[in-house]
């Protein structure tokens, strides 16, 4: 039943522009063909996570590959989402902590786009697909906004 819950928002937030980035930096991933039977859903799923989900997660706890490697897709996604809309390279730098603090920057020219600061990326998730493509339009608006602010930094 709970299944049937999500695939109403998985339908009307399937068309948002973020989401749709989400999903072709996913596919790319997929040099041998395996997810080709996956759902676009199912591929997302990783990144939801209930607000029970995340309390049985322990407060304090190293992130595990996966889930880093979930925190870069989103970003690449942001980062192509933000050069579609700008025609300015970005690049993703991330420095994190073993224990899942650091900083992700994304760097267009000499100028840094988005700037977030990262903790407890062992808990890393949104409540829901909306809340994803609501928090990945922000950043590609925030970036793009400070490439309109100074746009021969970014072009240098």
């Amino acid at each position: 039943m709970a299944e049937a819950a999500t695939l109403p928002e998985e339908t009307s937030v399937a068309d948002a522009p973020f989401i749709k980035e989400m999903i072709k930096v996913w596919r790319a991933q997929d040099m041998h063909g395996t997810w080709e039977n996956k759902s676009d859903f199912d591929l997302l799923k990783p990144y939801i996570l209930t607000k029970e989900e995340r309390r049985a997660l322990p407060i304090v706890g190293d992130p595990d590959p996966d889930t880093v490697w979930r925190m870069e897709l989103l970003f690449n996604a942001v980062c192509l989402s933000i050069e579609r809309a700008t025609k300015v390279m970005i690049t993703p730098m991330l420095k994190m902590h073993h224990e899942g603090f650091g900083r992700m920057v994304l760097i267009g020219g000499r100028l840094i786009v988005v700037n977030k600061q990262l903790r407890d990326v062992h808990r890393f998730g949104f409540d829901s697909l909306e809340k994803l493509a609501e928090q990945g339009d922000k950043y590609v608006k925030e970036g793009v906004d400070m490439i309109n602010r100074f746009p021969d930094v970014a072009k240098y």
